[in-house]
């Protein structure tokens, strides 16, 4: 029981809620309660779980060495040696494959799902390989590849679903994400000092005054491409509603609050981390989630 824990931790579940784009098309497609796509956007997000939750693991045999030299990472059950590699290796490939057979599963038992879901959950699969083993270690390809998943969840949540999803939702996808990416870099500068570019690479290759300028840019690009979003005719005429732009103020204070944790040293890291435990950023979040659903789902048409 206690290497099975071992393997869940792993596996990262805190890490799991970065998967909950694969509803951002049930819901941006008013089929938010329609029961079937609902279950196919559940089983979409359980094939991402499964599949990340392999990746980590992954991550952490092969940086087992550099983790030991992280004030934080070194506690994790592979590094720290309380988890076998051989036990993490079975334990990844077992996720691996359950998880792409989930994503197969979807793309026969549901009507509007296609093939497609099985083949972006595995080039989500291959991506997260290739940034482990190489891509993570060159500089602004390792953010823009960590970008391209982001993507890749919210393009297979539309695949589970059979919904076309806007430009304009995707480029806000690839932006916040490269946003979050540069603020993270930015941070283990911050908490690393000159142990950074021994437990990567690419991080020598970084500058705090360089990431400054990529988050300046990232962030006026994100609310601007947001903004954009919420005002396009494609997306008032296709949700229903010309309000959504109601919605920016809690965009742009999430945004804010987010680079203000960015350039403290106990939370921002770890994205996902400062989302579950900030509680001024988790307000933001869940005000507007609850007012896109009143407004696509509630407001008189």
């Amino acid at each position: 029981m206690e290497t099975l824990r071992l393997i869940v931790v792993s596996m990262r579940p805190q890490q799991w809620a970065k998967n909950v784009l694969v509803f951002a098309a049930v819901v941006f497609s008013g089929r938010f309660l329609d029961v079937d796509a609902l279950l196919a956007s559940l089983l979409c997000f359980a094939s991402f779980c499964l599949v990340s939750g392999a990746i980590y693991i992954f991550n952490d045999i092969v940086d087992r060495e550099s983790d030991r030299l992280h004030p934080l990472k070194k506690a994790r059950p592979i590094a720290s040696g309380e988890l076998s590699v051989g036990a993490a290796s079975v334990a990844a490939m077992v996720a691996a494959l359950a998880g792409l057979a989930v994503a197969l599963y979807v793309s026969f038992a549901f009507a509007d799902a296609s093939i497609l879901i099985f083949v972006v959950v595995l080039v989500y699969l291959l991506l997260q390989i290739a940034y482990t083993l190489l891509l993570k270690h060159l500089v602004i390809l390792d953010v823009m590849t960590l970008s391209a998943g982001f993507v890749l969840r919210v393009l297979a949540g539309g695949v589970a679903i059979d919904a076309q999803l806007s430009y304009w939702a995707i480029i806000c996808t690839i932006l916040l994400a490269l946003f979050m990416g540069f603020g993270k870099r930015r941070h283990e500068i911050l908490l690393l000092n000159d142990a950074a570019i021994s437990h990567r690479r690419s991080l020598g290759e970084y500058s705090p005054y360089f990431l400054d300028q990529m988050i300046a840019v990232t962030t006026a690009s994100t609310v601007v491409a947001y903004a954009l979003y919420t005002m396009s005719s494609e997306v008032i005429e296709k949700l229903g509603t010309d309000k959504l732009i109601v919605t920016l103020p809690f965009v742009i204070y999430g945004i804010f609050r987010y680079l203000y944790l960015v350039h403290r040293k106990d939370v921002a890291g770890d994205p996902t981390r400062a989302l579950l435990t900030d509680p001024p950023l988790m307000v933001s979040v869940v005000l507007w989630f609850i007012t896109v659903i009143i407004l696509l789902y509630f407001e008189p048409r």
